[in-house]
């Protein structure tokens, strides 16, 4: 009943071919996707009343094994439409009703007296969705039928989602409701009408209605299934399918031929009033709406045709009646490829073949946290199509792990790779420690969501890529005046209307560095209004805190009145205590966020794992005094180690590139502090800069932040520098999974995947589950170590085999594939 869609590998098939070698082409690919578990249905064309084309393929129950023929009854979920329609329009040429009565005329109890059998037929009533109103009301032992959904719809009277004539929408209701009238006009069943007036008189013989409430079913009657683990599991009726109208109707590709050769005539109803149905209706302003009485209308007077899905039963019919073709595919194996691939090469267009590649032989940790298990995983195109004790299909690529371990590609939460994606599309510095995802716009620095797409779009790379929208951004964008200051109501109201822009784009929220300058002088309520604006966009907060070391604790703080006060989920970036008289901390902060989450704050952190940090060495005056000599002493005992702090980036003295602040102060007969302060003045010229990998970390506070159940791992990495940008990921496995045990390696993964995936607001990725992104990294637990070091900060990790992302292979044995599979990962 509801349409699902599939994304496929485009590739050309065949285009204005013959119809014999059209019919050739789709026998193929019919056989092809049935090889593959991609079609296990029927499937006939005919013209002008010959049948070209009719074959079986696969079973008709998954428990006994029956196979399929073309005599086969299938449920046409929404293709039972254009049978209620018609049996509406036999009632009306034995004036019995009248399209335009109100739907109130012939059921009393019918909430709404504005709504005709009209607007029923042709989507245009208002109705809501009965699935909604129903699913709130049974119990596990109900089953739906027409009077107690009439019933709950007078007794909800749910509002109308627009006035009758107003739009349309396709909803099932009033196919519900349209079988109501029927039955209450006819004075019999929807079956005894359909039985006498439509499969008797066409001599439809496996063709009828059979739902949940009936006693038994004709044996012809199909059942559907899925595929899981390989195997073929029901799915087949709930408890919905007391109902009909919507669906519900059953029929063979024979019959189904036989009854669109009877719409060329009059055997049913005369052939005006049929003409009626595949005419498109109209809204009340005169607007055509592209669907008629049970037949959306592709072409007027050419082409109409209609989809029918529900639980494992995925059908179309389609009808070009200027030239008296038809095309009828019917399936209960859960999949709708074979559908659009026969109408595609019917009607001479591009068509999708999916192809499909196996790794086997690997030990599958899946996102979740739970252990190992042994088997395979099936990629479909960009998709995990499958997981378990598969075998190879015919001719299928496979990849043999050989025992290695297959977990979802990383998420890396906080990344700055970014900047680098132009001149580095493979992303190797990422793919490498089998990152298949970075989120970006960190530290209140972004680029608008048009760029991003814009730029991948012109050079693809090879990893996915999510954004924040950064508050220095904003503020940049809209104080004229300069950064240093708090902003005006009027620059915030600004800064609120392109924040919710970038978020209807696909940011993932609101991000902020506010120890940085360009953010630091913003005040609380400012972060607080455009945090709400990110929350009323279901979006989420990010934040290197205000303070990392003097003032944490009211960093802290802030952020959870932030989460508190937006009603937002925040997430503390780069988690950190970067002042030694507080390291050891890290118990009693864990503790404060544990009081907040019980309160309700959705608290979550992320964690790279090293006592260095990477930034401007200005951060180290919090009080931003960059000329205090005092101040430049206590951060030289209390905020870093100068004898162990490297100057990666130094643009005023190249020479001192990769010395020591220490070693840079004594070359300039310094205390550390004073070459601290001559590093500040000297790179604050016109055109100059510096960037320090700065020690300043207890290794016991960074374990317990990486412990913490809510905190992912990330990089805060770029393609060179810290080393964090190579070894992140490879480093937490190899020296704290593997070397000190400090947590299981499925909990790390499920840290790196799913759990960033939730904290990130990303959703189809993180897992390895059917149906999600195919976004994969192939490594050897015994093996995988960073070895990015600050003197080479560009040396590839060690153990990782290879790396997919979205199911094409972007990274194999220590190089990279150019692939360039990467996407641009919107908010969903």
């Amino acid at each position: 009943m509801k349409k699902l869609l599939f994304l496929f590998f485009l590739i050309p098939i065949i285009t204005h071919a013959q119809p014999s070698k059209k019919i050739t082409r789709i026998d193929s690919v019919l056989t092809y996707l049935h090889q593959r578990q991609l079609f296990n249905g029927t499937v006939l064309i005919g013209e002008k009343g010959k049948v070209l084309y009719k074959k079986a393929f696969g079973i008709a129950n998954p428990k006994t094994q029956a196979p399929l023929t073309t005599g086969s009854s299938f449920n046409l979920a929404s293709v039972s439409k254009q049978f209620f329609t018609m049996m509406i329009m036999i009632l009306k040429e034995q004036g019995k009703l009248n399209y335009d009565d109100a739907v109130q005329k012939y059921l009393p109890q019918f909430p709404y007296n504005n709504i005709t059998i009209r607007h029923l037929m042709n989507q245009t009533s208002g109705l809501p969705e009965y699935f909604d109103i129903a699913s709130s009301d049974l119990t596990l032992i109900d089953t739906l039928n027409n009077q107690s959904m009439l019933e709950l719809l007078a007794a909800k009277k749910p509002p109308l989602v627009f006035q009758p004539g107003e739009q349309w929408q396709y909803c099932n209701t009033n196919y519900t409701t349209l079988a109501s009238v029927l039955e209450k006009v006819s004075g019999t069943t929807s079956d005894k009408f359909f039985q006498q007036y439509i499969a008797g008189p066409l001599k439809l013989s496996n063709t009828y209605i059979y739902h949940l409430n009936m006693k038994s079913y004709p044996p012809s009657r199909v059942f559907g299934f899925r595929i899981e683990g390989g195997k073929q599991v029901l799915n087949d009726l709930i408890r919905f399918d007391g109902i009909v109208g919507d669906g519900n109707v059953y029929s063979t590709v024979e019959d189904l031929y036989k009854w669109d050769q009877a719409l060329y005539t009059e055997k049913l109803v005369k052939k005006f009033t049929f003409a009626e149905a595949i005419t498109p209706g109209k809204l009340n302003h005169g607007e055509a709406t592209g669907y008629g009485f049970g037949w959306f209308i592709d072409q007027p007077n050419k082409v109409v045709s209609h989809t029918g899905s529900w639980v494992g039963f995925f059908n179309s019919i389609t009808r070009h009646i200027d030239k008296n073709q038809t095309l009828i595919c019917l399936s209960n194996g859960t999949d709708w490829l074979a559908s659009r691939i026969i109408k595609n090469i019917w009607e001479d267009k591009p068509v999708t073949l999916p192809t499909t590649h196996l790794i086997t032989n690997v030990n599958i940790i899946d996102g979740t946290g739970l252990p190992a298990v042994r088997g395979s995983v099936r990629i479909l195109n960009d998709f995990i199509q499958d997981l378990g004790a598969l075998t190879p299909f015919p001719n299928e690529s496979v990849t043999d792990g050989k025992g290695k371990t297959l977990a979802p590609g990383f998420i890396d939460s906080h990344s700055h790779h970014d900047g680098g994606l132009e001149k580095n599309p493979s992303a190797i510095a990422v793919i490498s420690q089998g990152i298949t995802t970075v989120v970006v716009g960190q530290d209140g620095g972004s680029t608008p969501i048009d760029s991003i797409i814009l730029s991948m779009n012109n050079i693809p790379v090879s990893v996915n890529v999510a954004s924040y929208t950064g508050q220095a951004w904003l503020r940049e964008k809209f104080m004229k005046g300069g950064v240093l200051r708090k902003a005006t109501p009027t620059e915030i109201d600004s800064m609120k209307v392109v924040l919710a822009r970038e978020m209807d784009k696909g940011s993932l929220g609101l991000g902020t560095g506010l120890e940085y300058e360009a953010a630091f002088y913003s005040s609380r309520d400012e972060v607080i209004e455009l945090a709400k604006v990110a929350a009323a966009k279901g979006g989420r907060y990010i934040s290197h805190l205000r303070s990392e070391d003097l003032n944490i604790e009211e960093a802290i703080d802030e952020i959870i009145t932030i989460g508190r006060q937006a009603k937002i989920p925040v997430q503390i970036t780069h988690f950190k205590i970067a002042m030694r008289s507080k390291w050891g901390n890290s118990d009693k902060i864990l503790r404060q966020l544990e009081s907040a989450r019980l309160e309700g704050i959705n608290i979550t952190a992320d964690v790279y794992p090293y006592t260095m940090w990477n930034s401007t060495p200005r951060v180290l005056f919090p009080k931003k005094d960059f000329d205090n000599l005092a101040n430049a002493e206590f951060a030289t005992r209390e905020l870093f180690d100068p004898a162990a702090s490297v100057m990666v980036r130094y643009s005023p003295n190249r020479a001192w590139q990769g010395k020591t602040v220490t070693e840079i102060a004594t070359l300039n007969n310094e205390t550390p502090a004073q070459g601290l302060l001559r590093i500040i003045r000297e790179s604050a010229a016109p055109g100059q800069g510096a960037t320090i990998v700065a020690k300043s970390m207890s290794e016991s506070d960074i374990s317990n932040f990486i412990k913490w159940p809510y905190s992912s791992i990330c990089t805060d990495g770029t393609m060179s520098g810290h080393p964090r940008g190579h070894g992140a990921f490879t480093r937490v496995l190899g020296r704290y999974v593997r070397e000190q045990k400090l947590m299981p390696l499925e909990t790390a993964i499920q840290k790196m995947t799913s759990l960033a995936a939730e904290n990130a607001g990303i959703k189809n990725r993180g897992l390895i589950t059917p149906g999600y992104y195919a976004d994969l990294v192939l490594f050897d637990p015994e093996t995988i170590i960073d070895n990015a070091t600050i003197e080479n900060s560009t040396a590839l990790s060690t153990g990782v085999n290879q790396v997919w992302v979205n199911g094409k292979l972007v990274y194999s044995e220590m190089k990279a594939v150019p692939n360039f599979s990467g996407r641009f990962v919107k908010r969903n």
